[in-house]
């Protein structure tokens, strides 16, 4: 595995993250209220009881079971209720819009960086600051091209950032990473 392949430090999850472009947006939309590594993790729990991530699978589950597979212990969220339910939002637009593949979300069309953007944010639960660190992340760490991308992901777009899942590669970085991050929580804190 390379560098490039590293996310949770689990080896079998960072595989999955690494060939599964739907796997690495669930990621994303996990990424919230818990640790990044926890969060991209999730999605191999998901594919292990679910038998594979299938966008039209999760879409369609009853709602009060895809909860239950997403609480089941260890669970994929600390909140797996209302992660389930975003879970499937963006499973659900990914099946409308995107005939059911997350990568196309991204290559469509061959869109810049500012469409990329666009279309990050319209998913369900996708505000300013997710939506740019997954394209920093697609940037970054899968290789996205189009043109503008990190100008798109504003903060997030240069190279050694060390503000998000976009700059982890391995523990070191990950360190980095939640240093940069409780410095900036510890500065928005003090203006308050």
């Amino acid at each position: 595995m390379s560098a490039a392949d590293f996310y949770t430090g689990d080896p079998d999850a960072d595989r999955l993250l690494a060939a599964d472009d739907l796997a690495l947006l669930l990621g994303m939309v996990l990424d919230q209220q818990v640790m990044m590594e926890t969060a991209f993790a999730g999605p191999a729990k998901l594919a292990d009881r679910l038998g594979g991530l299938d966008p039209a699978q999760i879409a369609h589950l009853d709602p009060e079971e895809f909860k239950a597979v997403c609480a089941t212990p260890p669970a994929v969220h600390r909140f797996p209720g209302s992660m389930a339910a975003r879970l499937q939002g963006v499973c659900a637009a990914i099946v409308a819009d995107w005939g059911g593949e997350a990568g196309r979300l991204w290559t469509d069309g061959e869109p810049d960086g500012a469409e990329v953007y666009r279309r990050l944010r319209a998913l369900p639960g996708f505000g300013d600051q997710k939506a740019r660190v997954f394209l920093a992340l697609l940037g970054k760490r899968r290789g996205l091209t189009a043109p503008g991308w990190r100008e798109a992901a504003g903060d997030y777009g240069p190279d050694e950032a060390y503000l998000s899942i976009a700059d982890v590669r391995d523990e070191h970085t990950l360190a980095r990473v939640r240093e940069n991050k409780k410095a900036v929580k510890a500065a928005a804190k003090a203006r308050r």
